[in-house]
Parts: C-alpha cells; sequence; structure tokens
C-alpha cells in the first residue's frame, strides 16, 4: 500500500500530524496499536496550562485540532495567572477524558485523505539513506513518501509500581519492543527518561463536605479562535492538601520505591515530579496542594493532580488515606511510573526530519519532550513538514519571535534536553511579550491560511479583528473623562491616583493599575470588544514601549538568523576553536550563526571564528555580528 506520509503513533502527536498532512491533500496513513484508545490522555485529564496553553492557542491558529476538541469536550474552563503580566496568563481547561478520545477518533475517520489501521511498527524501510516506509510485527509493508513517528511512551516501554515491573506502552497498552533497536541500528542515539501519573479515586468514596471548592470560570473562556461560546456546563474540582501523616507513610514505604531503591535509573520531568520526590526533596514543607479532578461526566473516576506515585500499592493506599477527605477512598487504578526510550533530538533538523534518514520525522515524547501539547504542536509541524516535503515545497520553519512553537523546536534540535523531559515554559521564551495567547491568530493564522489548514473565513477573522481593535483606539482617544467624584472613586479604587482635569480614555488606560473595562465605565461607553480583542488592545496601550523594544530585539536576531551557514562547512578548518566547541558544531550542524550563538557551550568569541571563516572562503563580507 503506498501513502505520501504515514504517521506512526494515534496519540497527541501522532493525531495532528495525520490531520495536517491529509488536510493538505496528501494521501496519509496512520498505523496505531489501538484502535480503541486514539486520543488517550495517559495522564492528567487536562489541556493548557502555563506556556502549554499557548501552545493550544498557536495550534489552534495554524488550523490544528486540539483547541477545538478540548473546546466540545471540557468540563471545566479556567484562565491562570490574571493577576500577573499579559505574557504569562493562559488557558486551562479540565477535559472529559472518554469523550475527548471519541471525538478526536471521529473527527480522524471523517477526514478525507486519511487512512487508519491498527499494527505494530517494528522496523523502518530504508534505502539509500532514505525512508521508503514500514514493516508491521506481522509483516505488513506499507510505502510512503514521508514517515513520521510518534511512538510516545511505548519504545520499550516499561511501567513500575513499587518494586514490581512489566513491559507496557501505558497501563494497559502492550509496549513497541523491536522499533528502538532498529533506530539504534540505523545510528540514532537512543536514551532513557522516565515519567509517572497518579492513582485513580473513586469519587462515592471521597468526602468533600470539608474541602475546598474549585469552580470554572464564568464566562469560561474558549481556547480556539474558532469557538463562539462553552455552552456545555461546567464540573466543580476540589482542592486538599498531603499532611505529616502522609509525609510520614511515604518515607516509611521509600525504601520499596523504584526511584529511591535504584531500580529507575532514567531522569523524570523536573517540574512535575511525583508526590514521594516532593516529600523527600523538600523535607521543610509541611504540606503539598492535591486537586481532585473529575476524569469526565460519565465515570466516577478521579484525578488527584499532585499524587504522582510509583509507589507500591498498599503505601498508596494509606498515603491517600491520610489526605483530608480521601480517609475511605478507594483506589480503581494504581498510580505508576514508566521509563521508555526516547531519541537525542539534536539528530534533527528544524524541520524535524532527520538527520540521519531523509524524509523521516520524530514527533513528540520520541523527541524527549513530555505533555500533551508539546507533543500535538510537534506533530502538527512535522504533519506539515512532510507533506510539503511531498509537495516539493520548502519547509515551515517557525522562528523563536514567532512562536512558542518555534521556542520548543529549536531548543530541541539546538540544545537537547539536558537528561530530562523537556517542558514548555513561558521562561524559555525572550520575546515572551510579543508570543501571547491573545495575539497567536495575529501571529500565525497567514500561516495556516496559506498552507490550506484554515479557510479564508479564518484569515478575514483576524483582519476584522485588527479592524475593531484600531477603531476602538481611535474611540477611547476621542472619548473624555469628566474629572468626577464617580470617576475619582473608581480611580482611587483600583489604586491609581484621582485626575483633576477632564482627561482622555486612551491615556488613563495606559496606567498599568486601570483596566480597559473600568476606563468604558468611566468613560460612559458600551462593551467595544471580545475577551481577546479587549487583551490585545491593552498590552498595546500599556505596554507599547516594551513591545517596541522586543521588535527592535527581534530584528538584530533575525540578523543573526540570516547569516547561514552551508553544510560544507568543515569545522576542523576554523582556525581557534576548541575541540569541544568543534564536536558540539559537528554534532548538531546549527543551519545558522544565530543557531550556533544558542548552542551550549558555544561562546561570542566562536561565533566570530565563524563568522571570519565564512567572509574569508566565500569572500562575502558580513556585518552580522557588528549590527547583532
Amino acid at each position: 500500500m503506498n501513502f505520501g506520509v504515514i504517521v506512526v503513533g494515534a496519540g497527541h502527536a501522532g493525531i495532528e500530524a495525520s490531520l495536517a498532512a491529509a488536510r493538505m491533500g496528501v494521501a496519509t496513513l496512520m498505523l496505531t496499536l489501538n484502535l480503541d484508545h486514539i486520543g488517550q490522555m495517559s495522564c492528567n485529564p487536562a489541556i493548557g496550562g502555563i506556556g502549554k496553553g499557548h501552545l493550544v492557542r498557536e495550534i489552534d491558529a495554524l488550523g490544528g485540532e486540539m483547541a477545538l476538541a478540548i473546546d466540545e469536550t471540557g468540563i471545566q474552563f479556567r484562565f491562570l495567572n490574571t493577576r500577573k503580566g499579559p505574557a504569562v496568563r493562559a488557558r486551562r481547561a479540565q477535559a472529559d477524558k472518554a469523550a475527548y478520545r471519541t471525538r478526536m477518533k471521529r473527527v480522524l475517520e471523517a477526514t478525507a485523505n486519511l487512512t487508519i489501521r491498527q499494527a505494530s511498527v517494528e522496523r523502518l524501510l530504508v534505502e539509500g539513506g532514505r525512508v521508503r516506509g514500514v514493516e508491521s510485527q506481522i509483516g505488513e509493508i506499507f510505502e510512503a513518501e514521508c514517515v513520521i513517528l510518534t511512538t510516545g511512551t511505548f519504545l520499550k516501554g516499561l511501567v513500575h509500581i513499587g518494586l514490581k515491573s512489566y513491559s507496557a506502552g501505558r497501563a494497559g497498552d502492550f509496549a513497541a519492543m523491536g522499533l528502538s533497536e532498529h533506530l539504534a541500528q540505523l545510528g540514532f542515539r537512543i536514551g532513557r527518561l522516565k515519567t509517572g501519573t497518579c492513582p485513580r479515586l473513586d469519587s462515592r468514596t471521597i468526602d468533600y463536605s470539608g474541602l475546598e471548592l474549585q469552580p470554572g470560570d464564568d464566562p469560561p473562556p474558549p481556547f480556539s479562535f474558532r469557538t463562539a461560546r462553552i455552552a456545555q456546563e461546567q464540573v466543580a474540582c476540589h482542592l486538599t492538601y498531603t499532611n505529616a501523616l502522609t509525609h510520614e507513610v511515604i518515607r516509611g514505604g521509600i525504601d520499596r520505591s523504584p526511584m529511591y531503591s535504584g531500580v529507575i535509573q532514567s531522569r523524570g520531568p523536573r517540574y512535575c515530579p511525583s508526590v514521594e520526590d516532593k516529600v523527600m526533596r523538600f523535607r521543610d514543607k509541611e504540606r503539598h496542594q492535591i486537586f481532585l479532578e473529575p476524569e469526565g461526566r460519565d465515570t466516577v473516576e478521579v484525578y488527584p493532580n499532585g499524587l504522582s506515585t510509583s509507589l507500591p500499592l498498599d503505601v498508596q493506599l494509606a498515603m491517600v488515606r491520610s489526605i483530608k477527605g480521601l480517609e475511605s477512598a478507594e483506589i480503581m487504578r494504581p498510580g505508576y511510573a514508566i521509563e521508555y526510550d526516547f531519541s537525542d533530538p539534536t539528530q534533527l533538523l528544524a524541520s524535524l526530519e532527520t538527520k540521519l534518514v531523509d524524509r523521516l520525522f520524530f514527533a513528540g515524547q520520541l523527541n524527549g519532550t513530555t505533555g500533551y501539547e508539546e507533543a500535538g504542536a510537534q506533530g502538527l509541524m512535522a504533519g506539515i513538514n512532510a507533506a510539503l516535503t511531498v509537495r516539493g515545497e520548502p519547509a515551515l520553519i517557525l522562528r523563536r519571535d514567532e512562536a512558542y512553537i518555534g521556542v520548543m523546536i529549536d531548543d530541541l534540535v539546538t540544545r537537547g534536553i539536558g537528561g530530562e523531559p523537556y517542558r514548555m515554559f513561558t521562561s524559555r521564551a525572550e520575546y515572551r511579550l510579543l508570543l501571547r495567547e491573545d495575539n497567536a491568530d495575529r501571529r500565525l493564522t497567514p500561516f495556516g491560511e496559506r498552507l490550506g489548514l484554515l479557510g479564508a473565513a479564518a484569515g478575514q477573522r483576524v483582519r476584522d479583528k485588527d479592524e475593531r481593535v484600531k477603531r476602538e483606539l481611535a474611540r477611547l482617544g476621542e472619548a473624555l473623562i469628566p474629572a468626577s467624584g464617580a470617576v475619582n472613586s473608581m480611580l482611587t479604587g483600583c489604586g491609581s491616583t484621582p485626575i483633576a482635569h477632564p482627561a482622555r480614555a486612551f491615556e488613563l488606560l495606559k496606567r498599568p493599575e486601570v483596566s480597559y473595562a473600568t476606563v468604558l465605565t468611566m468613560a460612559g461607553l458600551t462593551e467595544g470588544l471580545d475577551t481577546d480583542e479587549a487583551a490585545q488592545l491593552e498590552i498595546d496601550v500599556k505596554y507599547e514601549g516594551y513591545v517596541r523594544r522586543q521588535a527592535e530585539m527581534v530584528e538584530r536576531f533575525k540578523r543573526l538568523e540570516d547569516a547561514i551557514i552551508p553544510q560544507w562547512v568543515d569545522y576542523s578548518a576554523v582556525n581557534g576553536l576548541s575541540t569541544e566547541v568543534r564536536e558540539r558544531l559537528l554534532s548538531v550542524r546549527p543551519r545558522s550563526l544565530g543557531q550556533a550563538a544558542r548552542m551550549p557551550g558555544v561562546t561570542p568569541a566562536a561565533i566570530s571564528l565563524i563568522a571570519f571563516h565564512l567572509k574569508s572562503r566565500r569572500g562575502r563580507a558580513s556585518d552580522t555580528l557588528r549590527d547583532c
């Protein structure tokens, strides 16, 4: 069977990759170990969060599916960091796990140019350094012009509960045992990582009466720019805490922890540690938050977020029952840790195509990342670039100043993961004031429209949005706010100074503490913009100086990025480079001076030497370094 693109895996990366390639008109085949587990949320049934929510909005702006899926199947929606700066505000939504999975499968099955098959891929077909297809466990041959691997935690997956372990891609699914060995034979550097999940509790055995209620926002904020409003009723979550007894139980069973007994050697995500790790590392903390999050509307299973563990089941039960509200709780599924193989992402080009095998793309946890959102973003880009390759068109590579997706991929292919799973944070983006959730459509919708992943209506929606913001700015520039007692009372109430004379609404909006809604009330104006438009307007006004300075930084950054390093460059011939720097450059083969400058251990002096070498070899003067 011949296809343009084959996608191996049907998790969040595989879904976005398959949909992107098929929607771009390329005959696509999705292969998965279990057709019933397409879009499975193996860990927390939630989408978004700080940094992660930005990725989801960018996926949506490019024409991906994740935001639409969570808007349709979410059971609670919230805005996070609303009291902090606009760069770090983000959405998060709790999903109905079963509904999310069912919806994703329905969308895939209804997509033109997409075939879905159940199969376990054991090896790639490679001829002359180029991938030609894949072979399944039972000897089926599937041929394609491009192959995308999105294998998640399935490569030699090993589940740990206490000192017991067994082979699995996740609890309830078989592991893929042969593919990572085959990749190693092809020359890929394969490593080992670890992640984990929480026990699932029976909601009927939880006493919620004394717990803190965690409601969703009203109105609930949609993820997708294409969703007008969230219509479904929201479900409440609850908050509880570990305590001294909980910590005593954990310490008492730590000798049977696979992490602390030496059974697990690989590293897990630093910023999502197990509860035993939190207790052992932060001994001065008296308690840790546990969010009780329902897994759906039609199930009694509850996810105790913050209680990830691989302790033995008897210790897990004692630990759970030591927590307020959970004294009689029953565990429906035990928590566990899982080790799995991954490939060093510095073996990839910025398009996510591998350097060792042409037309082979990697996406998701195979590249050492953690999280549904990181996987979905990589899958989308791999699907786009595989389809562009089939069509004979240049790859789409998003820069660090254009998208969090660009930041993530550049981090992976330039710096690698540093020995632990990579997770997206807003702090990773040096231009985060430009890369906000509210303007993801302004930044990326033109790409999605050009690729054919979005219709003309999406592009027109962005243009209309910009026009409405401009009109509102003009309206605020003309509106006069009186220096009345009511106005000054409102100003002092929000921590601002009163005015002695009438002032333009635009000028008062420049004050950091005065919101757009407050300005409208003081000016006696009706609501003019929706949530995203209002956020865009406020930031354009309040942070104009900061935005301008970041834009100037971006221009300097572009000069370095435009200084391309040809693949023919012989780093051994660059005088003055240390052996360590040469080895690093050879392993990554940076595409530009900008990428080389971001590599660990590559000094500004080394960049100067490379620039001089390029100038002398190519006879082409470069003012890049002086300008930057």
